[in-house]
């Protein structure tokens, strides 16, 4: 089996892993990262992206060996670590703008959301609607998404330094 070493939401991990594994699998079965969810197996919903170097991916399609070198964050990892109950803007906003119902979409559209505004921090709503355009939600019929993910930008753009 190979070796290998990434970063989890800032933990170096190494694992002898199956060549066939899944990302997801590593995340959610050895990991415990439970913000990470299995929906469809097959990149339809996206319930399962998390951030791979910087870029959302959807983890149900990614070899966990792919991941050999790379930095992973999942929704676990957008919480500083020394202050837990402190919560990223994008999962604020979420609540506030009751972006959520069932809650099994919101982690993976909250990591698309986390690299459409690292990447545009300022996104129109069209913008906003193509950058979440692959993580499905069947509950909240998306405005309420938009809105969390505008709320977002706003204050993340009015943080000191941004």
């Amino acid at each position: 089996m190979p070796s290998i070493r990434l970063t989890v939401d800032g933990d170096a991990v190494t694992r002898d892993v199956d060549a066939r594994v899944l990302l997801v699998h590593l995340l959610t079965d050895d990991l415990d990262r439970t913000g990470v969810n299995v929906g469809c197996d097959s990149t339809n919903c996206g319930a399962c992206t998390v951030l791979l170097d910087g870029r959302s991916v959807k983890s149900c399609t990614v070899l966990a060996v792919q991941a050999d070198g790379c930095e992973v964050t999942t929704v676990q990892g957008l919480t500083p670590p020394d202050e837990p109950a402190a919560w990223h803007p994008l999962q604020s906003a979420f609540r506030d703008c009751h972006a959520l119902q069932c809650g099994y979409c919101t982690p993976g559209m909250i990591m698309a959301a986390k690299d459409l505004l690292d990447h545009n921090p300022r996104p129109s709503d069209a913008e906003i609607r193509e950058g979440l355009e692959g993580n499905l939600c069947r509950c909240t019929g998306y405005a309420p998404i938009v809105a969390a993910v505008r709320q977002a930008a706003d204050e993340l753009a009015a943080q000191p330094g941004a």
